[in-house]
């Protein structure tokens, strides 16, 4: 029997794992960590459990293809009604109904664009993304032969409907003349850790997915998707060692032939590689060089997490909930140049909005977010203690709560842990940036062009972070093995 190493237990890795067994080869899964999950993972503390990554979940197909047959999995989700819940610095509070012509209403009615730009953003979004989707997600890329499909010819064609050459926040600025409505679209490119200033109008495909296909809650939580999609690899055959520690990819004559895992070698025919691209050029494949152009690319930015057992119940909150700053150009130019804004944009997650068990009776569990800068060295014990304060200092002034007073139970995450748990290069979230037009190019491939039986997964190559990019790339890698 052929047999596969992945390194990390990432859900990209798992994904692949469960793909490649189905094929029939024997997959173990080798992970440092105590448990799997790598960034989708969860947090307990003092009676509060907390999603301790992602929030959000789409395009659960992707989920579902891995899941087939329901008899294997007790994973349940539940589309979201309501998306978000924006706090605007005027006092403004916008839902963002999942339903277009709801969403469309409401923001006709709380600001000064028409219902009819709205649709017409979401239907040149859903365009959009069905015009690139196949070539720049689904696909190997770069391989010539993707340029030569019906998909690519309409792109080739329409070279202008790929907004390539204007930024995120310049496309949005056509739409729409209200600020507000600029700046809840301009967010959607930290959906993979960019500037709306300066990354391609392409991302303007994200909304799609949550106001056209639609934002999904797992009824468990998102740990979920991670505990059940191990229960599937495992009954297909997968072994997964935690705690344990890869050293290397053995290679000789230009092939993979093994791993080395804690001084010892370990024979295999293929290493899939579920670690940030950057620290596994340094550590797994030092012998390997990683291409210059792929070496030069910026990481995206971090997140600085704070996770609050909260007293009380408070209406005003939905699951998902967000605190915009009056100034949303100074804040990404602020990380730009590694620090964080004295008035950063806040994302509240609230879980126990539908999972009663994950907070005791009476109170609820925050999960407390604004973007930061990858680390590069700054003092993040400061900057940890000056944001903690400009939050709560804009939590109360925003919504009433004075929640300094009500917090039971607190932790946090930020760049170094995210680096020092996860293996992600400075602690950024999505691998490298988008904030440039090229950016879509400059991912690593899934599979290495230099070793034979080399092959990557996870948010730091093609296709990109995020759930629904990550399982995605394990489908890319899947498509390279034949069934045994």
């Amino acid at each position: 029997m052929q047999t596969v190493s992945t390194v990390g237990a990432g859900i990209g890795g798992i994904a692949t794992a469960i793909r490649l067994a189905r094929k029939g080869y024997r997959v173990k899964v080798f992970e440092q960590q105590p448990n799997a999950g790598g960034k989708l993972n969860e947090l307990r503390l003092s009676g509060f459990r907390f999603d301790a990554g992602p929030s959000l979940f789409t395009l659960p197909q992707l989920v579902d293809e891995l899941i087939r047959n329901r008899g294997d999995s007790i994973l349940s989700y539940q589309k979201l009604e309501l998306i978000t819940r924006y706090f605007f610095p005027d006092g403004t509070v916008l839902d963002a109904w999942a339903e277009p012509e709801r969403f469309a209403d409401e923001v006709a009615q709380k600001f000064y664009d028409k219902h009819t730009a709205v649709l017409r953003y979401l239907k040149e979004s859903r365009e959009l993304y069905e015009l690139t989707a196949n070539t720049f997600v689904y696909s190997p890329f770069p391989q010539l032969k993707n340029f030569f499909t019906l998909q690519s010819l309409k792109l080739a064609m329409n070279p202008k409907k790929l907004k390539a050459f204007e930024t995120m926040h310049e496309v949005n600025c056509k739409y729409f003349s209200d600020h507000r409505t600029i700046q809840l679209f301009d967010r959607y490119a930290t959906y993979n850790g960019s500037n709306p200033y300066l990354a391609p109008g392409t991302l303007t495909m994200i909304p799609h997915l949550e106001h056209n296909i639609g934002a999904y809650f797992p009824t468990s939580g998102m740990y979920a998707i991670t505990t059940e999609l191990v229960k599937i690899a495992q009954n297909l055959g997968v072994e997964f060692e935690y705690n344990t520690h890869v050293d290397k990819v053995d290679i000789r004559n230009g092939r993979v032939v093994g791993i080395k895992v804690n001084g010892s070698s370990a024979e295999c025919n293929y290493v899939v590689n579920n670690t940030d691209i950057f620290t596994a050029y340094q550590t797994l494949l030092h012998e390997v060089p990683l291409a210059s152009r792929l070496a030069a690319q910026q990481p995206s930015s971090s997140a600085l997490i704070f996770y609050f057992g909260v007293k009380g119940i408070h209406p005003k909150l939905d699951v998902h909930n967000i605190l915009f700053t009056s100034d949303y150009y100074s804040e990404f130019k602020a990380m730009g140049q590694g620090s964080i804004f004295i008035d950063p944009t806040v994302y509240i997650f609230i879980t126990s909005k539908r999972i009663a068990a994950d907070a005791p009776d009476g109170h609820e569990n925050w999960f407390v977010m604004i973007n930061v800068p990858p680390n590069t060295g700054q003092d993040w014990d400061e900057l940890r203690l000056k944001a903690r304060e400009a939050i709560l200092v804009k939590i109360k002034r925003m919504l009433g709560i004075d929640l300094a007073s009500l917090i039971v139970a607190e932790d946090y995450l930020d760049p170094v842990r995210i680096e020092k748990r996860t293996g992600s290069f400075r602690g950024s979230l999505y691998g490298i940036s988008s904030n440039n037009r090229m950016a879509a190019f400059n991912r690593h491939p899934n599979r290495s062009k230099n070793v034979k039986g080399l092959y990557f997964v996870g948010g730091s190559v093609h296709p990109g972070g995020g759930i629904p990019l990550c399982l995605a790339s394990a489908k890319i890698v899947d498509s390279y093995f034949k069934p045994l």
